[in-house]
């Protein structure tokens, strides 16, 4: 259910909250020119964010087991996350795609965003990952139509859950991709950085996601072979601005979670007809056995 109080629940978390953050942290412009000064060790986000385990250490590669990372594998080689960081994102994504009902399109650049965590670059720096705002309006205009809702736990604004009472779509919360990703738990690069060299989600940024993919032995899980929607997926990936790095970067993110969800969505709903198809059959059939003349035998049965 939605309700115009909404707004003023989100302007309470704007402006108590990450708004205010600073916007301090610097990226390198590419994965070979990373020559920032930074204390190279995790430091924890704060905010939404579940702490480092590895606090105080450098990134690492993530070995196999139960601490793997869940979604983002493309940085798994180099990383301060490990599932504590990822199980959130994975789950925020399906809540994107169940109750949320976000585009396919909203649901991939909603994984880039959660992603962002794991950039090994981010992990070093203080504060929530600060998003480069160009990318943050693009999630907005993907996004606009998905239903959002304030966590509980966490009071931010993310995807609506099914136990939620107070789900509104993104444009009726918020009307711009900066006011979107501050009320999501980021810092926002302001936009007085044309080359975006100091944030995720711009071309430096990209190019260095799609460095680690190329360079990455990963590659997208069995799971999503032959799907249907994954030429789809290619076919969108290609229509974005820096086509060429923004295809690899969100196809690094290789669970490619919105897809699969996209995927297990739409063959749900395949299924969601049939059965009332099916349903609709037995009525009909139950309704022409009661209506039969007498004598051919038919009953209706309770």
């Amino acid at each position: 259910m939605r309700w115009e109080s909404h707004r003023c629940i989100l302007l309470l978390i704007l402006t108590t909250s990450t708004i205010n953050l600073p916007f301090s942290r610097v990226f390198a412009a590419s994965a070979t020119t990373n020559t920032e000064k930074t204390s190279g060790v995790c430091v924890s986000p704060g905010g939404r964010f579940p702490p480092f385990l590895d606090e105080g250490k450098p990134p690492r590669k993530v070995s196999k087991g139960h601490r793997d990372l869940t979604l983002c594998r493309v940085f798994r080689h180099n990383t301060c996350c490990d599932v504590t960081q990822t199980h959130p994102a994975f789950l925020s994504i399906r809540k994107l795609a169940s109750a949320g009902e976000a585009s396919q399109e909203c649901l991939h650049l909603w994984e880039l965003l959660e992603c962002s965590i794991c950039d090994p670059r981010v992990g070093v720096q203080p504060g929530p990952p600060v998003i480069c705002v160009s990318f943050c309006d693009r999630v907005y205009q993907a996004c606009s139509d998905a239903y959002l809702s304030v966590d509980a736990k966490t009071q931010v604004l993310a995807p609506c859950g099914l136990k939620d009472f107070v789900c509104g779509r993104a444009s009726e919360w918020i009307s711009n991709g900066t006011d979107l990703c501050r009320a999501a738990g980021f810092s926002v690069k302001p936009s007085d950085d044309p080359q975006e060299l100091s944030c995720y989600g711009g071309k430096a940024s990209l190019d260095y996601v799609a460095d680690l993919w190329k360079a990455s032995e990963s590659r997208v899980p069995q799971e999503t072979e032959g799907l249907g929607s994954l030429e789809d997926f290619r076919q969108w990936v290609e229509a974005m601005p820096f086509s060429e790095k923004v295809s690899w970067a969100v196809g690094g993110m290789v669970l490619t979670a919105g897809l699969i969800f996209a995927s297990q969505r739409k063959s749900r709903s395949q299924r969601q007809k049939h059965a009332a198809l099916q349903r609709t059959a037995r009525k009909l059939g139950t309704k022409m056995n009661s209506t039969s003349p007498p004598g051919r035998g038919n009953k209706k049965t309770t």
